[in-house]
């Protein structure tokens, strides 16, 4: 075990299975369909948004909005005043993807109709979900964003490429979703900021039934494969439904200090932690260092959610950068900055991932396994790089978040009170 500090204690025993749980984890990709199908607890009056639940009095800016346009592609309200109408009485509910085995991308907005990639992790029989990439356009749902437009790409995917990647992965047997991590990080990729070659790596495991699915005549099949080919963040979902299945292996090992899962909300960062169970630890909002869009300034950066920093609960994105040095011209920062970066990830984490390497590191495991301890002792704060939303919706830049220390210190205390 790579990386572990192996002193006997019943903490470091408990740590040590933690990590063996999220390292030995086998995503495999198994199917595609409606979250209302498959969601553990998911009903058609439930919009799902990212980060520790609030109730729906608490949600503000882009995610309440998200929240809104989510209700109104599914239906639920025939106008945004009668949405927030049955918001206000109950009618419509709102749920934490985390409390339903999914996670989502910024405002992370699952409804009933949307489809979800059902990620299985082999070696446990535990299952995580993710939702669908809009596309590469800045105005997008889960960036609080909800027009004709938004709308008509939300159901072209769930008309059109859903029904398509289902019938590919099915005629697939499954997609092995970890080989792909790990060469994707070879090639470039950290697997959340970037997904480039993970996406052509996907696209390359479904061309034979793509093939076959075209030579028998289905006509869509071009239109998909048009659809990934300009979408180098299609793996991120893909990546993060991995992770969530990877970290949800770790969630309830007695004693452990391990982090299962950082998310948040408009109104704040949370972790749980793997001997806590599914509570959440709330802190204030992380800090930011951002590289904006042209035309955009600092104080247009708001919050709306967000849950792919599972992907850095595993050992990737931010725990990864020395993999992706063309991030420096996305998020900013340089390959020194960035080698400096991973390198103190490793002060707070278990151990090595033995599958996830970094090739400038001489091929050393990415830093797994979040420790609170160490977090505490050192003083370094977990790093995620996130893209940025703005607060008239729509994305506006990328960047780099820093967790906050009061969520360390309240699961240091719960942990210590047994």
């Amino acid at each position: 075990m790579t990386g572990a500090v192996l002193d006997g204690s019943p903490r470091t025993r408990a740590n040590q299975e933690a990590f063996r749980r999220i390292v030995s984890a086998e995503p495999v990709l198994r199917e595609v369909r409606p979250a209302g199908e498959v969601l553990p607890g998911m009903t058609r009056d439930l919009v799902l948004t990212s980060g520790a639940p609030l109730p729906w009095s608490e949600y503000v800016g882009g995610q309440r909005e998200a929240i809104i346009g989510g209700a109104l592609f599914e239906g639920l309200a025939a106008d945004r005043e009668e949405a927030i109408r049955k918001l206000d009485a109950g009618e419509i509910r709102v749920g934490a993807c985390h409390d339903h085995d999914c996670v989502g991308s910024l405002a992370g907005i699952y409804t009933w109709s949307m489809p979800v990639f059902v990620v299985e992790n082999a070696a446990g029989g535990n299952v995580g979900y993710c939702n669908f990439y809009e596309g590469n356009e800045p105005k997008r749902l889960n960036y609080g964003v909800y027009d004709d437009e938004v709308r008509d790409r939300l159901r072209y995917v769930n008309d059109v490429v859903a029904p398509v990647l289902d019938e590919a992965i099915r005629r697939t047997g499954g997609v092995p979703l970890r080989p792909i991590m790990r060469r994707a990080l070879q090639m470039g990729d950290e697997l959340h900021s970037r997904n480039t070659a993970g996406t052509l790596l996907f696209t390359h495991a479904l061309t034979p039934a793509l093939t076959a699915m075209a030579a028998g005549g289905d006509e869509r099949v071009l239109e998909v494969l048009q659809a990934l080919d300009g979408n180098d963040y299609f793996f991120l979902r893909l990546s993060m439904a991995a992770a969530k299945a990877s970290a949800d292996a770790a969630r309830g090992v007695e004693g452990a200090s391990v982090v299962t899962a950082m998310a948040f909300s408009c109104r704040g960062f949370s972790i749980r932690v793997s001997g806590l169970g599914d509570a959440w630890l709330r802190g204030p909002h992380a800090t930011v260092q951002a590289r904006l869009f042209e035309g955009h300034t600092e104080d247009e950066i708001a919050w709306m959610g967000g849950e792919s920093p599972i992907t850095e609960t595993v050992g990737l994105g931010g725990f990864a950068q020395a993999a992706a040095f063309c991030l420096q011209r996305y998020q900013g920062g340089s390959p020194e900055v960035m080698v400096e970066r991973n390198l103190e990830m490793y002060e707070i984490t278990v151990g090595e991932h033995p599958h996830f390497l970094i090739p400038f590191l001489q091929y050393r495991g990415t830093p797994t396994g979040i420790d609170v301890a160490r977090v505490l002792e050192t003083g370094i704060l977990p790093l995620m790089d996130i893209g940025i939303a703005g607060r008239d919706g729509g994305q506006i830049g990328a960047g780099v978040i820093r967790a906050p220390i009061e969520c360390f210190v309240q699961a240091s205390d719960r942990l210590a009170a047994g």
